[in-house]
């Protein structure tokens, strides 16, 4: 990614050279600075209910949320309403943000009512064949009571000039969410979830053979924990732990998933935040293509997986403006020697909560 957008700028050779050369110590610097200000942010004491940042925004500090009218109506942009047949988004917790990252699996513990646009462009490594696939997709989830919502997390169309992978619709993924715990005065967070993807995508044909990449077979089945809390008064962890078990586990692998999420809220409105993915390949299937599998967008179902791990980092950023509202962008890269199909990846996302 640095040396396309260098050539893309027309940039001199030596230039180039040395942010090439800086690039990594600046991302290794980036984290390091997402780690130390936890720290920081957790020393500052909380604000009373109130101060005007905790009372209108921040609506873990005030007792009982549930129970101060201008936790449940403040935050909204102005002119933003939806009919009374819509349940509202659990907006005690306004001052978290969503995941960016392994966005399908990477489920927020919060009960909400939105509709989430992605767009990722996905670099590939030479080693499958190079090139890049976009991905333009819709997430949308409703809330059905207080703690229980429907989730549909996985849908949107491929555009790819890979050799491998071609252009068509990805499957979609839809399920139930619980929400166990819920604490607002100390902002913590866990809910559990069940999703299943239905093999409804366009079928991609590897090269030689008439196997589709987003055939599933009979589908799969993924399992989930996720939660969260705040760190002091400005920062927050999410971490989600997972496992896919397709229907037919001679067709798909099987794989487990753990993610984690840090933010720090710099602005009433801008975050920073940075987030760590991890794959774990259980069993491998019988497909066509060997030791190399499609992290969290595909399931080739290949052999020679079984037991490898590849590992993702994330830095990146939040706007959010108001109660229903949030835009980020991030950078995401492999820390492990093993890449899949991932050379790095660039992911933007706009939320419209109720």
């Amino acid at each position: 990614m640095p040396m396309k957008l260098t050539r893309m700028l027309d940039l001199p050779p030596r230039l180039t050279r040395t942010i090439l050369m800086t690039m990594p110590y600046f991302y290794r610097a980036f984290v390091l600075g997402l780690g130390l200000l936890p720290l920081w942010a957790s020393s500052l004491p909380l604000a009373a209910a109130g101060d005007g940042l905790a009372a209108t925004w921040n609506c873990d500090a005030v007792p009982r949320c549930d129970a101060a009218p201008r936790c449940d109506d403040r935050g909204a942009c102005s002119g933003f309403q939806l009919t009374d047949l819509l349940r509202r988004s659990d907006h005690c917790f306004d001052d978290f943000i969503s995941p960016m990252t392994n966005p399908v699996w990477f489920e927020d513990p919060r009960t909400l009512t939105e509709a989430r646009g992605i767009f990722l462009n996905h670099d590939l490594p030479d080693t499958v064949g190079g090139g890049d696939i976009q991905l333009y997709a819709l997430q949308l989830r409703l809330a059905l009571t207080e703690r229980l919502s429907l989730i549909a997390v996985k849908d949107g169309y491929v555009v790819s000039n890979n050799p491998l992978i071609d252009d068509g619709w990805a499957d979609v993924a839809a399920g139930l969410k619980y929400n166990l715990i819920r604490d607002t005065q100390r902002g913590r967070l866990l809910s559990a979830g069940l999703l299943y993807s239905l093999p409804v995508g366009s079928p991609r044909t590897l090269q030689g053979t008439a196997r589709g990449l987003q055939d599933n077979a009979d589908g799969e089945f993924a399992f989930y924990l996720t939660g969260g809390r705040r760190l002091g008064d400005h920062a927050h962890w999410l971490s989600a732990a997972g496992m896919k078990i397709p229907v037919d586990q001679q067709e798909q692998s099987t794989f487990a998933y753990w993610s984690n999420h840090l933010d720090v809220q710099l602005t009433k409105t801008f975050y920073a935040l940075t987030e760590l993915n991890w794959y774990s390949y259980l069993d491998d299937g019988n497909g066509p293509l060997n030791g190399v599998e499609g992290m969290d967008l595909f399931n080739f179902g290949s052999t020679g997986i079984d037991g490898q791990n590849l590992v993702t980092n994330a830095v990146g950023f939040k706007y959010k403006p108001c109660g229903n509202t949030e835009i980020g962008i991030a950078y995401e890269y492999p820390l492990t020697e093993r890449r899949d199909i991932i050379d790095d990846r660039l992911t933007v996302d706009w939320i419209i909560r109720y």
